[in-house]
């Protein structure tokens, strides 16, 4: 089976997931194809909307720190616009050269038009 986001859905409920959970956007910030920069906690996380849904990875590039959040994302490919290193945002595992450390990837959860992110 291919990777996913690990996107959850839950209607209903008006709280947060739970303890580690962080609100970082509304959902329609984030549309399908599109990036965005968040801070959680103490992390610079990146927000990308791909084909499975809402995935998050760190706003870093593994190759030399630049930030991913002003790159390009195609499908479930996040390209780092400074050298072309590039990223499955599902798995965070680096998909083109001269990235060959992956990024971290967090887990995400949309939950009454919001999205969280879990640092904890």
């Amino acid at each position: 089976s291919k990777p996913s986001c690990g996107m959850g859905e839950a209607g209903g409920d008006t709280g947060g997931p739970g303890p580690g959970w962080v609100r970082v956007a509304a959902a329609a910030d984030v549309p399908p194809g599109g990036l965005m920069p968040v801070d959680a906690g103490n992390e610079r996380i990146v927000l990308a909307h791909a084909d499975d849904g809402i995935c998050a990875v760190e706003d870093r590039c593994s190759h030399q720190d630049f930030p991913l959040s002003s790159g390009q994302l195609d499908g479930c490919e996040l390209e780092c616009p400074y050298h072309g290193a590039a990223f499955d945002v599902r798995t965070g595992r680096a998909t083109r050269l001269p990235a060959v450390r992956p990024v971290r990837t967090f887990s995400v959860e949309v939950r009454d038009d919001s999205v969280y992110v879990k640092v904890g």
